[in-house]
């Protein structure tokens, strides 16, 4: 039941997404065209106006107006033309507010950091129980893994069935709500497509700085380039993602048997992944990535704490 709901609003965000999304910018080859400086694919369909004079350069060499667009601190939430429900309706409003906080604070890299912020408190009641929700299967973990003994080798319909009803009891007991649990990846994927459109569509946002870091810059280019501070990028996003998915995902699923060594291991597998795609993360995403994180990280053990301390009174 969980797999399919799963699936279709995995589908559901794809089809969505594809009402107007970010288009890269290619070359008379179909190769995407990236900037010569920072390594930074760049985007065709941008909202506003680049201010790095390369950057205009690659735009008007490759025949794209860029006259016509406002400036990046002039944004309104209704700039442009329509472009699909996705774009209209969480991209540009999204860009604008990101826009609106810089304006206030005079930096992109910070208004990155309180927009994620400010949108992960929005939604913290929804991540909040499903938080909730792996503390409770850790609790019913030892009920749950006499029922896989009791049936490890028993795969006939009758024995299945009666597997899937203690199990159901065993969650009635604890409290326990199966998709609850998946509401985290629920809200995650569509912000960070959100979060990365708004980003890429949004050049005052790459061409600032935060923290020594071009914002636009990937840690590939910045270290080969000799610039090893953004081996900061290399290290938080990491470390950041190893207790994010150790206090989350690998904890909020329960698992039995073979299966426990390997969810074990999918904090380790996943943090492995995302440093290689960190390596060529420009660093506004990286700042995004690495805040949601500590906030997901800090929010678990703050559940953790709290029922502890109810437990032992």
């Amino acid at each position: 039941m969980i797999k399919k709901i799963t699936r279709v609003f995995l589908i559901g965000i794809i089809l969505f997404s594809l009402t107007g999304c970010t288009k890269t910018l290619i070359d008379e080859d179909n190769k995407a065209v990236k900037n010569p400086v920072t390594g930074q694919t760049l985007t065709e369909n941008i909202i506003c106006k680049p201010q790095d004079e390369k950057t205009i350069e690659v735009y008007k060499e490759h025949d794209i107006d860029i006259d016509q667009l406002p400036e990046c601190h002039d944004l309104k939430i209704n700039s442009g033309s329509y472009e699909g429900l996705w774009t209209n309706i969480f991209v540009e409003p999204l860009a604008w507010f990101i826009i609106q906080v810089g304006n206030v604070v005079k930096n992109y890299g910070l208004a990155l950091i309180i927009t994620s912020l400010l949108i992960r408190f929005i939604v913290l009641p929804l991540t909040r129980k499903s938080a909730m929700q792996s503390e409770l299967l850790k609790e019913a973990q030892k009920d749950l893994n006499k029922i896989e003994k009791k049936y490890i080798n028993k795969t006939d319909q009758e024995s299945l069935m009666k597997k899937s009803q203690e199990m159901t009891m065993v969650y009635k007991k604890h409290g326990i709500n199966p998709v609850a649990g998946c509401l985290v990846a629920f809200i995650q994927l569509p912000l960070f497509i959100a979060f990365f459109e708004a980003i890429n569509r949004v050049p005052a946002i790459f061409e600032d700085h935060f923290l020594w870091m071009q914002m636009g810059t990937t840690p590939w280019v910045g270290i080969t380039s000799g610039n090893f501070v953004y081996l900061l990028s290399l290290i938080a996003i990491p470390a950041t993602t190893y207790f994010s998915f150790k206090f989350s995902a690998a904890d909020s699923m329960a698992s039995t048997g073979s299966q426990m060594g390997t969810m074990k291991k999918m904090p380790l597998i996943m943090t492995i992944v995302i440093v290689i795609m960190g390596m060529f993360m420009t660093s506004a995403i990286g700042i995004y990535w690495v805040t949601t994180n500590l906030f997901t990280v800090v929010q678990n053990i703050l559940i953790k704490r709290s029922r502890e301390k109810n437990e032992k009174i």
